[in-house]
């Protein structure tokens, strides 16, 4: 009697997660890593700022104006990619904010010096704990931020391409047009 249990087992864990992974492809966007602060106030920023730069505070977040926070570091090839378009955001009006992750401040001056500074202020964050807060994995992850605080988006990836043009610009043509 047991050994017949014991012989349905497998076949039935399969079947599970099949099940499982069926309706997980199924999502209306399965690639889409969802952040658990979209609806909600945006986590604490941290603390620490960057010499010579101003700093990014969580007053900056609630300004009544549309927020850009890009969690970015100099080593990172992606970050790299992405900022002439972080720039040219800042150029069009944009409030962009950032967050150095897991680098070395004099560096982060030195690229900001070298490449334009499209941030209104820059937090540092060298352990990554302020970026694990926010569900940050890797860098870049960048988070459109209503004026009062509330987290309206999150996009994982440099801001290149069309992942960005089709998922992260009508967001931000959103959110904009929303404080208006």
């Amino acid at each position: 009697m047991m050994a017949r249990w014991v012989m349905l087992l497998p076949p039935v864990l399969f079947l599970g997660l099949a099940g499982l992974f069926y309706f997980g492809m199924e999502r209306e966007n399965p690639g889409e890593l969802r952040s658990v602060f979209v609806g909600k106030l945006a986590p604490a920023l941290p603390t620490t700022s960057i010499a010579g730069i101003p700093a990014l505070t969580d007053a900056d977040l609630r300004t009544g104006k549309v927020t850009v926070v890009n969690f970015w570091a100099t080593w990172c090839p992606p970050c790299r990619a992405e900022h002439p378009v972080l720039k040219e955001m800042a150029a069009k009006g944009v409030r962009v904010g950032g967050v150095n992750i897991r680098d070395d401040d004099e560096k982060a001056v030195a690229y900001l010096t070298e490449e334009g500074n499209p941030f209104i202020g820059v937090a540092s964050d060298p352990t990554m704990r302020g970026a694990i807060n926010w569900g940050v994995t890797a860098p870049p992850e960048t988070f459109i931020i209503a004026g009062d605080g509330t987290v309206l988006f999150r996009f994982v990836g440099p801001l290149v391409g069309t992942d960005y043009e089709t998922r992260f610009v009508p967001e931000l043509e959103k959110a904009l047009a929303g404080q208006e």
